[in-house]
């Protein structure tokens, strides 16, 4: 499946902009673990860009969520492992694979990223530094729905947290243009 391909997957299935932006940071996240970890950065961006097609289908039945997606995705062709991570991401089955891990901890960090773009009065990604995205993550009440166990989980990848929210941060701030911050 091409990129190309799997953005046309995105705008069909999510109809709600905050979703589809998460879903290309997820993907900009991903792409550069990939690079880093030495893997697929396609493939893993695949991985990132589509992990939550099957969120608004599943929402009232979340033990579906990532199933739904790797069961339309299975047509596609895509690898059994990149279907595993969706699947995993959502804490359905057993993280075994870098790529598992690595989805499943980039998936939190990009709302707690978002997050800390949106406190600012400017509402963009390029002033958030690093120290400010450090101290918001101290913060329990600060980006609740990021969970930083599972965004702590980056260790898993050999990756200290620091390092990995740098490198989420400089990600995303990739593609900002293209997620409106």
């Amino acid at each position: 499946m091409t990129r190309e391909e799997a953005l046309e997957m995105v705008f069909s299935h999510v109809t709600e902009e905050s979703l589809r932006n998460h879903m290309l940071a997820t993907e900009a996240v991903m792409r550069a673990l990939a690079v880093r970890l030495e893997e697929d950065p396609d493939e893993w961006g695949l991985a990132g860009l589509l992990h939550d097609l099957d969120y608004h289908e599943t929402l009232d039945n979340f033990p579906r969520h990532g199933y739904v997606t790797s069961e339309i995705l299975q047509e596609r062709g895509l690898s059994q492992g990149l279907l595993d991570a969706i699947v995993a991401h959502a804490g359905h089955i057993e993280r075994r694979t870098l790529l598992d891990r690595a989805l499943y901890a980039a998936d939190p960090v990009t709302g707690l990223v978002v997050a800390a773009a949106l406190i600012r009065p400017e509402k963009k990604l390029e002033p958030v530094k690093l120290k400010s995205l450090r101290k918001r993550f101290k913060e329990k009440q600060f980006a609740r729905g990021a969970d930083r166990d599972q965004i702590r989980s980056c260790e898993e990848l050999g990756i200290p947290l620091d390092d990995f929210l740098e490198l989420s941060l400089e990600a995303m701030k990739g593609i900002a243009d293209q997620i409106g911050l």
